[in-house]
């Protein structure tokens, strides 16, 4: 049986989510397709940059029934546990996606827009004789659309099946997240290394902490699981040693997703507006995805609201992507080699420690303005 909309979102994460809630509330016929069911958790680093601020209240979409710690400093740790701390600009709060999410996902609802959760799509095919998407969901449902927004994260099935270049060069890293119980500064945002990697920490809703590291998926496969990586690896920071060995750990197990994929990609490919991760993943210790995903979504939304042919639309949104975007995502990969090491990362905090401007700079540079 075939269904018909002007728009399907695949993937209902931030992106997904604030793409599908501008159209929905322009009146527009939209669907949302989603794999999971909400509400639940992601990996990520639930910090979310005061960029997006005005955006959300402007919008009412900011959550109020919770108290968001605020976070105003940068503490960078190296690999030893030695750290130094420095003002965050911008700043930013802590929201667990758990909570956000699911908050969105109820205003999607309340503008009229279409949610079709707990649902893989399978395929999704641009016909260029009938100028129209051809979908296939996991029940054998299929949908036809006019347009289509790619919003389905990090890495997925549909990348393989639309032959996306980054698709077929292996990515070392994993990433691991936990929410925790803990006695830290909850108005810092703060980056552990260790060898091979790094681990983020800041305060979310309820008191509680998001923990979540960037790994190297070899040390997994030298140690055999989680729990014995981050003993034989995390824990050679001292810093880290003690967050896992003094906190509650709020979760059964913890949050995994493998090969994160930090290639270049593109914002628009076989007609598909790509947002979100889908369009370009911005290394962690940015601390600027979830705001970017959110306006991406944004622009995706406008595009598609403001053109007048798929070409104008398609046009138009991959310039506005590359404008906001691009220049982030570059820096970001760069400033990411000084991770992860024992001399690069000693190398770091020395410099934001003698150096605070340098630290001032790549904060600036790899986050947007408010909007």
């Amino acid at each position: 049986m075939k269904h018909r909309h002007k728009i399907v979102v695949i993937g209902g994460g931030l992106a997904g989510l604030i793409s599908t809630y501008l159209l929905a509330k322009n009146g527009h016929d939209v669907l949302l397709v989603e794999k999971k069911t909400y509400p639940f958790h992601r990996v990520c680093g639930e910090y979310l940059s005061n960029e997006v601020l005005d955006f959300l209240k402007r919008e009412n979409l900011m959550p109020i029934a919770y108290d968001f710690p605020q976070v105003t400093n940068f503490l960078f740790s190296d690999t030893s546990g030695k750290s130094v701390t420095v003002p965050l600009g911008l700043g930013g709060f802590g929201i667990s996606r758990y909570v956000l999410d699911e908050h969105l996902f109820q205003k999607v609802l309340e503008k009229g827009g279409e949610v079709k959760s707990g649902m893989q799509v399978e395929s999704v095919l641009f016909d260029e004789k009938d100028d129209q998407f051809r979908l296939e969901l996991a029940d054998g449902e299929f949908l036809n659309a006019d347009y289509v927004i790619g919003a389905f994260g990090k890495r997925s099935k549909l990348d393989k099946t639309l032959k996306r270049s980054f698709i077929e060069k292996r990515s070392p890293y994993i990433g691991v997240k936990y929410h925790i119980k803990a006695d830290f500064d909850r108005e810092a945002v703060a980056l552990y290394n260790f060898e091979g990697g790094y681990c983020g920490l800041n305060a979310i809703e309820e008191g509680k902490g998001n923990l979540c590291y960037l790994g190297n998926r070899d040390h997994l496969r030298k140690y055999g699981s989680i729990e014995a990586m981050e003993q034989e690896v995390l824990w050679k920071n001292s810093s880290l040693k003690h967050l896992f060995t003094d906190s509650e750990f709020l979760f059964e197990k913890p949050e995994v997703i493998n090969e994160i994929n930090f290639e270049r990609k593109h914002p628009v490919e076989n007609h598909i507006l790509m947002a979100g991760d889908s369009a370009g993943l911005i290394t962690p210790l940015c601390g600027n995805g979830m705001a970017m995903a959110i306006q991406s979504g944004k622009l995706a939304a406008e595009s598609i609201l403001v053109g007048k042919s798929r070409k104008e639309i398609e046009t138009n949104y991959e310039s506005s992507w590359r404008s906001h975007f691009e220049r982030r995502l570059w820096l970001g990969r760069k400033v990411q080699r000084l991770f992860g090491a024992k001399q690069a990362s000693v190398f770091t905090r020395k410099l934001i420690q003698h150096v605070p401007f340098v630290a001032k700079q790549i904060i600036k540079n790899t986050h947007g303005k408010p909007f």
